[in-house]
């Protein structure tokens, strides 16, 4: 109905504007024998005056599109073993919980993305989804020349990749700064959308420091440049030709673009890619609480003077917050120097923080504005994976994150041992490993904690095979190590 509605006072404000050209027109036109000079002068001063007026992109594309690129990934998509059913099948619980267990089966997937070269020696930037779970990456330039690329590492809450390829006297984007752009400001997109390499296309800019769904790290550059399906880890580009973000998202109710588009601001993903650089992830602080936003009717019931920072909700036993003195109905309004506007801000703001760094928060109790001292902790991964073993990262070749089940667990399932997956990705999701899965061993050795685990992986082979339980029955899923 709200879509509906939004059309109608679009159509409404067409109708308005063109009834207003055509009143002006009229009177402008009422003795034609006589003013048509004047108003061919007038329309040619207008056509000159608006091609002033607005810009051209043809410089900026002409001289950065080369350190755009096209790049095709190949990889494994999980398709569901034995026959797809009707959850309102009358035989799907009896299937569900009495047909033998049968691991999910692997085929060869294709995608595409884009994304743009920053140094000459072929470091280049693209977003998480376009190469994770990737076996092999192509990047192919706009002389045609192809290169396999390696994943250097990826950081999936902010959706920045990193790749390399061999290569030397590459051409390269001049990055911006993000900080400087306002809305409005003159936009455009480079990239491969449905395949068509280095398509080019523009608009302004129309919010900054949006909040997605589920994507807490990043404060988005909302636009209305079409970005479609291929565009993804492209260039956005100002008006001077600078590079201020990554094209990662679009909203669309149709998959296909619908007027909103969204950006990880290029200081963000040059953080980023710093930090996987030089420590093969991202190490971001946490102080372990979960906040709502505070609305008009919050605000008013706290004494506030207007909704404004981050309501506490909850607090982590034993986090650093916890540790502070923080509790549930308190409003954190300012993180260090940063005044936080909205919940999404605390977020953002922490994590740009090392671990093991003092903050100090202002916080809003009792009706008063008191400051509290924290110590940040590191937040655990699910950060970063780094796709090569060798290059010192922390993310096992296995790609699950597991811990050890508790008392309880092993009471209510019966289990004397076994690992619970929490994360997985990697060659563990290829294989089809899933979140909740409990490894109970490891070619053929039991599991009884994460550092046996590790160990066993660090000193196997290239293929193991995993006894996992789900649902209650238990299989073997052969593994091809990344």
């Amino acid at each position: 109905m709200k879509l509906k509605r939004i059309v109608s006072v679009l159509v409404a404000a067409g109708a308005i504007s063109a009834a207003a050209a055509g009143f002006h027109y009229v009177n402008a036109t009422t003795d034609a024998a006589e003013r048509a000079p004047a108003v061919t002068s007038n329309v040619e001063a207008t056509t000159s005056a608006a091609r002033l007026a607005l810009p051209s992109f043809a410089d900026i594309a002409e001289r950065y599109g080369p350190a755009v690129v096209n790049i095709r990934v190949v990889g494994d998509a999980k398709t569901a073993a034995g026959p797809a059913m009707d959850p309102n099948d009358p035989f799907f619980e009896f299937y569900r919980r009495f047909a033998p267990p049968v691991p999910p089966q692997s085929q060869p997937q294709m995608g595409q993305g884009s994304g743009f070269i920053v140094s000459e020696d072929g470091t280049i930037l693209t977003n998480a989804h376009v190469v994770r779970n990737a076996n092999e990456v192509t990047v192919r330039l706009t002389d045609r020349r192809e290169f396999v690329a390696k994943v250097v590492g990826i950081d999936t809450r902010t959706d920045v990749a990193v790749l390399k390829i061999e290569a030397t006297g590459l051409p390269v984007v001049k990055l911006g700064d993000p900080g400087k752009t306002r809305v409005g400001d003159w936009v455009l997109a480079i990239g491969s959308p449905f395949g068509f390499d280095n398509s080019v296309t523009t608009g302004v800019i129309s919010a900054k420091g949006r909040s997605l769904p589920e994507e807490n790290y990043v404060p988005f550059i909302q636009t209305d440049v079409a970005v479609n399906p291929g565009n993804s880890g492209g260039p956005l580009f100002n008006a001077d030709g600078e590079v201020v973000g990554i094209n990662s998202q679009i909203f669309s109710r149709t998959g296909g673009y619908m007027g909103l588009s969204f950006a990880i601001p290029i200081d963000v993903a040059n953080h980023v890619k710093g930090e996987i650089l030089a420590h093969g992830k991202v190490s971001r602080g946490r102080i372990g609480i979960s906040a709502q936003e505070v609305d008009a009717k919050l605000a008013q019931a706290f004494g506030m003077e207007r909704p404004a920072g981050a309501l506490v909700a909850a607090v982590e036993p034993d986090s650093p917050a916890a540790k502070a003195g923080l509790k549930p109905g308190d409003v954190v309004l300012q993180f260090n120097e940063q005044k936080l506007e909205r919940a999404a801000d605390l977020p953002l703001a922490v994590a740009q923080v090392k671990p093991n760094t003092d903050a100090r928060l202002q916080v809003w109790r009792d009706g008063k504005a008191q400051e509290v001292k924290v110590r940040l902790a590191e937040m655990k991964d699910k950060v970063a994976e780094n796709a090569d073993p060798a290059a010192g990262a922390e993310q096992p070749r296995l790609g699950v994150a597991a811990r050890e089940l508790t008392p309880q667990e092993r009471q209510a399932s019966g289990l004397g041992s076994g690992l619970i997956v929490q994360n997985v990705g990697g060659a563990a999701a290829q294989a089809g490993i899933e979140p909740g899965d409990v490894l109970l061993a490891l070619n053929n050795v039991p599991l009884k904690s994460v550092d046996q685990l590790r160990d066993l992986v660090r000193k196997a082979g290239d293929r193991v095979a995993l006894l996992v339980q789900r649902d209650g029955a238990q299989l073997f899923v052969p593994v091809k190590l990344g």
